[in-house]
């Protein structure tokens, strides 16, 4: 599994692919393949951070954790007779345009059987307003890389609290550089180090396992 995080950090598109493959073959669990490429996407947003990485990059390793859920997803076979009941919004807070992290917990609500609404990235607080009240979920995540996500996602919980919402939806935070103290900031219900336990976590809120 250390092969295939390390491709996918060293944007070696072709040997991740194959390693992918081959683990597959092999009967390796899918779940384990997505932990690790969520392990490697929170590489390349650290690379990134340091400026070491640019939006070329995040686009390259979009592309192939794109490909890798896609041989994935046919293979996670999770009930999905809840879906339709419990329903996610989740966003990209404004100012920030990543969706990596975003993408991972996506495909893994929706593999679980949650209905997922993703309105984007770069959403101002009013977007997702708009979006509750619409889709009216029964979580809200909210996805951040960089610092300057800290303020937007206080802004945004803000903006629910005084459109009457925020009794109606649970809110998580989640992202490179979040942490329990910008949870607290922000004044979200929880914090999600990674996607793995982000999709957990709203399992255990809407009664799953």
């Amino acid at each position: 599994m250390e092969d295939l995080i390390k491709a996918l950090i060293e944007m070696q598109e072709a040997e991740a692919i194959r390693i992918a493959k081959e683990l597959l073959a092999k009967g390796t669990d899918p779940m384990k393949i997505l932990e690790a490429c969520s392990k490697a996407m929170e590489g390349v947003g650290s690379r990134f951070e340091k400026g070491e990485y640019f939006l070329p990059h995040l686009m390259m390793a979009g592309e192939m954790l794109r490909q890798i859920s896609n041989m994935i997803k046919p293979l996670i076979k999770e009930e999905k007779s809840s879906k339709g009941k419990s329903k996610y919004l989740i966003g990209t807070v404004k100012g920030d345009i990543h969706d990596i992290g975003k993408n991972i917990v996506t495909f893994l609500l929706d593999a679980n059987g949650l209905e997922v609404k993703d309105i984007g990235i770069d959403q101002a607080p009013e977007k997702f307003v708009e979006g509750i009240r619409e889709f009216q979920p029964q979580i809200v995540g909210m996805s951040g890389l960089l610092t300057l996500a800290f303020d937007s996602m206080k802004e945004t919980v803000q903006a629910i609290k005084d459109a009457g919402l925020r009794d109606k939806v649970r809110i998580m935070i989640g992202g490179g550089q979040c942490s329990e103290q910008v949870k607290e900031y922000a004044g979200a219900d929880a914090y999600a180090p990674d996607a793995i336990a982000g999709v957990r976590l709203a399992k255990q809120w809407l009664g799953g396992k």
